[in-house]
């Protein structure tokens, strides 16, 4: 039954302009008396500059401590239909793939249980279903399964793997993204449903450097595809590019080049491959002249967070190269000593690159038994003392 429609004048405004809107999509829904509360007290909130969600404790399905973030209003008496208002997050296909009956059938199942509200998707990846009471998180959860769906990863787990849409869609994927993130998921199926670990962990398969998961910011494991020989040049199609004159190459691609590997003279184009850093522009620009090379695998990334409890931090190289080929057992394994030693020693809600920071690189890698690269320094060193250990000074003597 539908509700006088409350009045929202501050949401009003984010009506305005050419861009998408959120409250604009609410209202299409707005004659239910969940939407309508929902409505009211983001409305009361811009009011007031204060949030009136508040954590009434843990809620979930049985035998999963993860996929259902308990939400409550601290304004039940006011907005009743919102008294209990919890989010389900459902483990996406990989890549995004749907048919649009697996779409219809997940709203249908949350019309019927849930406020019809999604999110598609959050910023891990996985469905995200707005808006529910305790007593319907098992009947949804039940039918979801019915139609082969999963929860997906929330609280101090591992968060649900997500991928580009790798070689189902894109020319640039250096390795199957869509095989690994399925693996990876169904062999972690214990660190996903139930959280053990200091805080959260996110896995995230790009297959080329262009990073379409934007996992260099975001994920605390990156598997970035890449190449380690040559990039493919069609000598003919770079001067058609020239002649064309969509393509300034000198100015468009040599001068943009980050570490000007790069030379035009004209009519034969020239890359010192040796200090090419794999960052795609110049196969951006000319797709039809340049391509990856042909030795293709992955960088290992570590330690992206945004800024929650500390600042913000960008992934590091972690291995600079490793084939992606089932059942990925080197990286796994690199993944599982990883997680041992920070479930083991990471305080409450640090992020496995602050501790990194904490314990320091070198300690870290010792104890996870991995060897030093070059490629892991960040910046130049700023220590001008040296030291050497004692194995160094034994293997002088």
């Amino acid at each position: 039954m539908s509700e006088k429609k409350r009045e929202t004048p501050l949401l009003d405004e984010l009506e305005k302009g050419p861009w998408p809107s959120f409250v604009r999509e609410l209202k299409k829904s707005a004659d239910t008396p969940v939407i309508q509360d929902l409505l009211g007290q983001l409305e009361r909130s811009y009011e007031e500059h204060l949030g009136h969600w508040k954590h009434g404790g843990i809620v979930g399905v049985m035998g999963y401590g993860g996929g259902v973030i308990g939400r409550y209003s601290d304004l039940p008496e006011e907005f009743p239909h919102i008294a209990h208002f919890h989010t389900m997050r459902v483990n996406q296909p990989a890549g995004w793939f749907y048919t649009s009956d697996a779409l219809r059938k997940i709203c249908d199942i949350w019309e019927a249980h849930g406020s019809g509200i999604t999110n598609m998707h959050g910023s891990t990846g996985d469905i995200i279903l707005l808006g529910t009471t305790t007593d319907q998180l098992e009947p949804v959860f039940s039918k979801l399964t019915e139609i082969g769906f999963d929860l997906g990863g929330s609280g101090s787990d591992m968060r649900t793997p997500s991928a580009c849409c790798g070689p189902a869609r894109c020319e640039w994927a250096c390795y199957d993204t869509l095989a690994a993130v399925y693996d990876f998921t169904q062999s972690y199926q214990d660190e996903l449903h139930r959280p053990a670990f200091p805080y959260k962990y996110k896995l995230k398969f790009a297959g080329c450097p262009n990073d379409c998961v934007a996992s260099v910011a975001r994920a605390d494991m990156s598997f970035i595809g890449t190449w380690k020989d040559d990039i493919q040049m069609d000598a003919e199609q770079v001067r058609q590019y020239a002649a064309s004159g969509t393509v300034d190459i000198q100015k468009d691609v040599c001068e943009r080049c980050p570490t000007r590997c790069m030379s035009w003279d004209g009519t034969n184009l020239t890359i010192d491959n040796s200090e090419c850093v794999k960052c795609m522009h110049c196969i951006n620009v000319m797709p039809k002249a340049l391509r990856p090379g042909k030795e293709r695998g992955c960088t290992v990334l570590i330690g992206a967070k945004a800024p929650i409890v500390g600042g913000a931090l960008l992934s590091s190289v972690f291995v600079p190269f490793i084939e992606m080929e089932p059942p990925y057992s080197d990286l796994k394994e690199l993944l599982e000593a990883i997680w041992d030693l920070w479930s083991e020693h990471g305080k409450n809600r640090e992020r496995v690159g602050e501790f990194i920071q904490r314990v320091g690189l070198g300690n870290f890698l010792e104890q996870i038994g991995l060897e030093p690269v070059p490629e892991m320094i960040a910046h130049p060193r700023t220590n001008p003392y040296i030291f050497f250990g004692e194995e160094l000074h034994e293997k002088q003597a």
